[in-house]
């Protein structure tokens, strides 16, 4: 009888200059079944080290590090085009650092006091594909980062052009923090419906993930 293939664990590198905070990430980490640690380092100049020795699924990037911080490291990851998805770790005390990191190629953003739970589901969600913030935690980030960010461009962006009505409604309500199921009750549609508008202005918009379609609302003035 053929034996179904291993599912790959889900390989995490983690990088935060605080030992005592690598050490509880690799505790939690490896104490799930369907993920490991491929590494860790103290900055992010040792973070690209490690990843051009070995490729990862998931890098757990904290944003204020000594030699390279978490942004710039960040940066680095997307213009070099590797592969590895980036959650930043902080907290709301650097917004504009936050902002920084998901324009830089983040996959999204988790505090670091979030429970246990969370950061497993979002390292899931992020090697997956999916958008690591929840609607209501993107909802936080803009409550606290929208003030203090410069003013976006009157002038219509070209690129709303590219989108139907029934898309840009879609986007304002992602942009509140709706979840699908409560798009597709406020617009009155199928929620399978909600998530095929979704990919549509993901590949419209070229944004990665559901992060992007915020930073793309801020861009074109849809925040305020």
């Amino acid at each position: 009888m053929t034996q179904p293939a291993a599912t790959a664990r889900i390989s995490v590198l983690i990088v935060d200059d605080q030992s005592l905070v690598r050490s509880g990430f690799r505790m939690l980490i490896e104490s799930e079944d369907d993920m490991e640690v491929a590494g860790e380092a103290a900055d992010g100049a040792q973070a690209l080290q490690l990843l051009a020795q070995r490729p990862v699924d998931v890098v757990l990037m904290d944003i204020r590090m000594p030699v390279l911080d978490g942004v710039e490291t960040t940066r680095r990851i997307a213009a070099e085009g590797i592969p590895a998805r980036v959650l930043v770790l902080t907290t709301f005390d650097v917004d504009e650092y936050v902002f920084a990191a998901l324009k830089a190629g983040a996959s999204g953003f988790l505090l670091k006091d979030a429970r246990p739970g969370d950061l497993l589901s979002a390292i899931r969600n992020v090697a997956a594909g999916d958008a690591v913030m929840a609607p209501s935690t993107t909802k936080r980030l803009l409550d606290h980062v929208v003030p203090h960010l410069p003013d976006a461009p009157r002038q219509e962006d070209p690129r709303l052009a590219l989108l139907t009505d029934r898309e840009r409604e879609v986007l304002r309500e992602i942009v509140t923090g709706a979840t699908n199921s409560e798009i597709a009750t406020t617009l009155f549609m199928a929620e399978g419906t909600v998530k095929t508008h979704i990919g549509h202005l993901l590949a419209k918009l070229q944004c990665r993930d559901r992060v992007g379609l915020v930073l793309f609302a801020h861009e074109v003035g849809l925040l305020r």
